[in-house]
């Protein structure tokens, strides 16, 4: 400290200072150098604004699915336009399907789409057909299709959200397969997500891939704290996936080497165990809409064909 307050009055300076500062001298150096520091560090960016390295921007560049660009663009692009805002409740179920999505948009930019492109469609759409017809029909249904097409719109994020999570469902076995086989031999989670992370293809690639980044980007400290947050977002669908992944962390706290390999062997089986039961249930819950199709499209035109000529042969007699 007392070499920094030096080079601090050199450069302002100062050159009687031979002797050590004082405590209260020292002191107020000190806040001349932090407030010189904060100025620097802060003139790149306003105040309020999150710090987005162009290395993230690469990142979600490579692994977003094309269209999910494209509508996050777009929602981005309305906001600016008409900025609406819902109610709370709405914005933060928005918000968590957004998150699972890993768009960079907001809830008032989704709603903002959502009117502004069927507004585009009735106008555009009506303008162009009267135009060319002369006739209030195209009106009435370009007006009605504006109003579906408002509808859907406002309930696409839950339709992404839900067709991501789908699409991760079918990836975990794999995603713990991947993750126990590298923790078998090298006991490091960090190391065995990146594993996974670089085999699996998106979207739950993806997401393991954030894990990780959210890690060295400093926004958890840990990559258990990480990885326990991206669990809590599986809580009301996959449970078993949750449990696997706490069953592999808590392998990196057993003393021996044969409970941490019996701990990882348990992780496998219980998401194999688990998921063979929901198989099971499935199957299961599907009988009954098979044995209705196979009624309806089998049984049914067997029956008209036995039936008909019967019916034909009483009326002509």
């Amino acid at each position: 400290m007392e070499r920094m307050a030096k080079e601090i009055c050199k450069e302002d300076g100062d050159k009687s200072l031979k002797m050590p500062p004082s405590k209260e001298e020292l002191n107020e150096l000190l806040k001349k150098y932090k407030s010189r520091l904060e100025k620097e560090l802060s003139a790149s960016t306003e105040p309020g604004e999150p710090l987005k390295s162009f290395e993230y921007q690469e990142f979600r560049k490579e692994n977003l699915p094309k269209h999910l660009t494209i509508y996050e663009k777009l929602c981005n692009i309305s906001e600016h336009v008409l900025n609406l805002k819902p109610d709370a409740k709405k914005s933060e179920e928005i918000k968590k399907y957004i998150d699972i999505c890993h768009l960079e948009a907001t809830p008032s930019g989704t709603l903002s789409f959502s009117i502004i492109m069927p507004l585009i469609l009735v106008i555009f759409g009506s303008l162009a057909t009267f135009a060319l017809f002369q006739s209030l029909f195209f009106i009435v249904y370009f007006l009605l299709m504006g109003l579906v097409l408002m509808v859907v719109l406002q309930r696409l994020p839950e339709f992404l959200a839900n067709n991501w999570r789908l699409k991760a469902s079918n990836q975990m076995v794999q995603c713990i397969f991947y993750t126990v086989t590298y923790m078998r031999h090298t006991s490091n989670l960090e190391l065995a997500i990146d594993f996974s992370a670089q085999h699996l293809a998106p979207p739950l690639g993806i997401d393991m891939k954030k894990v990780l980044w959210d890690v060295e980007t400093e926004k958890y400290e840990s990559i258990k704290e990480s990885l326990d947050n991206y669990l809590e977002s599986w809580r009301e669908w996959n449970l078993e996936f949750i449990e696997a992944f706490h069953l592999i962390e808590a392998s990196l706290y057993e003393p021996s080497e044969s409970s941490r390999l019996d701990m990882i062997d348990k992780s496998l089986n219980v998401m194999l165990e688990e998921t063979y039961e929901k198989m099971l249930h499935y199957s299961h819950e599907l009988k009954s809409p098979i044995t209705m199709l196979y009624m309806l499209g089998i049984i049914l035109p067997i029956l008209g064909l036995v039936i008909l000529p019967l019916v034909g042969s009483f009326m002509t007699s």
